[in-house]
């Protein structure tokens, strides 16, 4: 059996902020189906530590990068998880990335530097007699483990998974020491940028092999325009570069069981969520379709550009339900435009029963963002019979066939894409949307085909699997 220590700064169902949480949750999963054992190695912030219950202690550091810590073993949902407790850098108020403020821990760079170096250390002397074959890390916090490694004398691969390229984990030049990396590395051809320390570069730099989360994604990561100062480095390192579109939980998000919801094991089913969410939010009956949004709500995912289209949509009768938080000046127009608006309802915030409903109840899903790298919430919707209406862009252009007159034609199509990525694209696709919705047939069957599509991670896992035996055979 192949044996995979994930190092990933949140895992759900214990910590999370984003699609990376359900990946390091669902991903593991699968693939103990197909051979391959993994161990999680996570941060023991303060609501993992309250979660986790009783654990059993296999390491202990005296000083790691400011002070003591312990790894600690325990399964959670059927995951295996090795969960850094290390107080000095985790146990405290706010969120796992920032303080109460919103503003960054100013110590991140140590924080995720001592999880890249706990991994490190796992790598070479393992766990209670637990050694593995591959460590796989996940976006910029385990970008450094490479580097720890290689101080190590560690040659056990290291793939390296970029769920999102726009965050570098860049951090002064002055912390080399305190991190405890070896100066003669920080050049161009290891982990310096641009006079930084860059933990994402150390992780493209080091890495055997490299994948992002969906083929269209790993192509736009070679252009300036999406590489965000890393696509010189990629296209360096384009043979050794894939993308694997992410998949879902089929049990967490599974409509003929979900505890969350109304009624719905098939399309019919539709109605009653329907209503309920609609009552949720406060909405009245409408002619258009109810869409619905759940979203970090930044530029990147497009919030501007809904803000500008929304009038394509509500002035023919649609409705749009909204949950999310982010940009708080995002969140006042928002809000300030919900209350011009009756068939426009917000909920600042996040409720994981509440997204669900979501899912259920809506006609459409929306995703408008600027990039995606693979995006999750238009794979719930395709599960749920909930049409996506998407950008053209990274995973969302792989996992939605657009209701073109040729997709429409044969019968396959399970949304709608829109391009390029401005307010009049998307409000053409509202337009779109709305013609669909009122043909009944042609929903009807759009649903059906939406509801068919492989979401889960079986095809995926086998492409980690994949990737981890190439690593494995390029070391020979």
């Amino acid at each position: 059996m192949t044996k995979a220590l994930f190092v990933v700064s949140e895992c759900a169902p214990l910590v999370k902020t984003g699609g990376l949480a359900d990946v390091a949750g669902a991903l593991p999963r699968a693939l103990a189906h197909i051979g391959v054992g993994v161990r999680v190695l996570l941060p023991g912030y303060r609501s993992v530590m309250q979660q986790i219950g009783k654990t059993q202690k296999v390491a202990q550091f005296d000083d790691l990068l400011g002070g003591p810590a312990r790894l600690r073993a325990c399964t959670v949902a059927g995951l295996d998880l090795l969960i850094l407790d290390a107080p000095h850098l985790f146990d405290r108020d706010g969120a796992i990335y920032g303080d109460p403020s919103g503003a960054d821990w100013p110590d991140n760079a140590e924080r995720f530097a001592a999880l890249c170096k706990a991994a490190a250390m796992i790598a070479k002397g393992g766990v209670d007699g637990w050694v593995p074959g591959i460590v796989h890390g996940h976006d910029w916090q385990a970008g450094l483990t490479p580097e720890y490694m290689h101080a190590l004398g560690v040659t056990t691969p290291f793939v390296f998974t970029i769920h999102n390229i726009a965050f570098h984990g860049n951090t002064d030049a002055v912390k080399l020491q305190a991190l405890g990396l070896d100066p003669a590395r920080f050049t161009s051809e290891h982990f310096e940028f641009w006079g930084q320390i860059s933990a994402i570069k150390a992780g493209l730099v080091g890495a055997a092999k490299i994948n992002t989360v969906s083929q269209t994604y790993a192509e736009e990561l070679l252009t300036p325009e999406f590489g965000i100062g890393m696509d010189g480095i990629l296209r360096a390192r384009q043979a050794d570069l894939s993308g694997i579109v992410n998949g879902i939980d089929l049990d967490v998000w599974n409509p003929a069981t979900d505890p969350n919801i109304t009624t719905y094991t098939t399309v019919r089913g539709k109605s009653a969520n329907k209503k309920a969410l609609r009552k949720t939010f406060g909405l009245g009956p409408a002619d258009g379709p109810l869409c619905v949004l759940v979203s970090r709500l930044t530029e990147q995912k497009g919030i501007d550009l809904l803000l500008d289209a929304l009038p394509a949509l509500l002035n023919r009768g649609g409705q749009l339900a909204l949950l999310g938080s982010g940009d708080p000046k995002l969140e006042v127009a928002l809000l300030e435009t919900a209350d011009a608006h009756a068939n426009l309802s917000v909920k600042i915030g996040y409720d994981e029963a509440l997204s669900h409903q979501m899912m259920a109840g809506g006609d459409a899903i929306l995703v408008p963002s600027r990039f995606e790298p693979c995006g999750l919430t238009q794979l719930y919707g395709l599960r749920y019979g909930t049409l996506p209406l998407v950008a053209l862009t990274g995973g969302l252009a792989d996992t939605v066939i657009n209701a073109s007159p040729a997709a429409l034609a044969r019968g396959v199509a399970t949304g709608v894409q829109f391009f390029p990525v401005s307010a009049q694209a998307l409000a053409n696709g509202f337009v779109r949307l709305t013609d669909l919705f009122h043909d009944k047939k042609t929903w009807t069957t759009m649903q059906r085909n939406a509801m068919k599509q492989p979401v889960g991670w079986e095809t995926s896992a086998a492409a980690y699997k994949a990737l981890y035996d190439a690593a494995l055979e390029a070391r020979q």
